[in-house]
């Protein structure tokens, strides 16, 4: 288990380091890059749910989202069924952001599993699915 957990941190430490290099070069912050990330994969939510999602509150979410509208990435209106809720989706701008970053990604992905057979990707990809869940 030990090993097992030295790996997990060298991945992390390592793509974080990665995603780090790949914001810093956007002018825009890691933390606005996540929220277009998942405001692109699941489209348009309320403020409460995409902040469960980033796993941040959402004073500090208002605040960042407050950012992003005033860069022409993300905008709000009022939800159509709870006048209360507010609803947040991405501009033209903010999907083009999106699907750049997303394609750096699927390269990543390419790059890191090259060396993989198709058995060892789809055992990869259950053992992230299984863990993803425990979160």
């Amino acid at each position: 288990m030990h090993s097992l957990n030295n790996l997990i941190i060298e991945f992390y430490d390592k793509l974080s380091s990665w995603e780090q290099s790949v914001v810093k070069d956007t002018g825009y912050s890691l933390a606005q890059v996540h929220t277009i990330e998942v405001l692109g994969s699941h489209g348009p939510m309320r403020m409460k749910e995409l902040a469960d999602r980033l796993g941040i509150t959402t004073g500090t979410l208002t605040v960042q989202i407050e950012k992003l509208v005033n860069l022409g990435l993300v905008n709000r209106a009022a939800h159509e069924d709870d006048r209360r809720s507010i609803l947040v989706g991405l501009t033209s701008e903010g999907t083009e952001l999106h699907s750049h970053h997303n394609r750096m990604h699927m390269q990543l992905t390419k790059d890191i599993t090259r060396n993989l057979d198709q058995h060892a990707v789809d055992v990869l990809k259950t053992c992230f699915e299984k863990m993803n869940r425990e979160f």
